[in-house]
């Protein structure tokens, strides 16, 4: 038995806007209207949420990162093949 690893299972994982919607309907059922991001994008208030219940919110399919990855790519593209423009989706 030396040399084995005791057994872990593996972590749940789940997408974390069905937090948030279980969160928002759980409201909405007790009379309150919650509102997410009032204007814009409602990343970050949803990240802060997920934070707030113990959650870690992974950037997987989160917008800002994309947006970011993007903005990343568009400036290499200038600086390394001289060619400006946006890049595709």
């Amino acid at each position: 038995m030396s040399g084995e690893r005791p057994y872990r299972p593996a972590p749940q994982t789940c997408n974390p806007w069905t937090i948030v919607d279980l969160v928002f309907r759980y409201l909405a059922d007790q009379g309150l209207h919650p509102v997410l991001g009032e204007a814009g994008n409602p990343g970050e208030p949803a990240a802060r949420l997920l934070c707030a219940l113990g959650i870690v919110p992974e950037t997987q399919g989160d917008q800002r990162a994309r947006d970011v990855a993007k903005e990343e790519l568009a400036r290499l593209r200038t600086a390394l093949l001289d060619e400006p423009g946006d890049v595709p989706d």
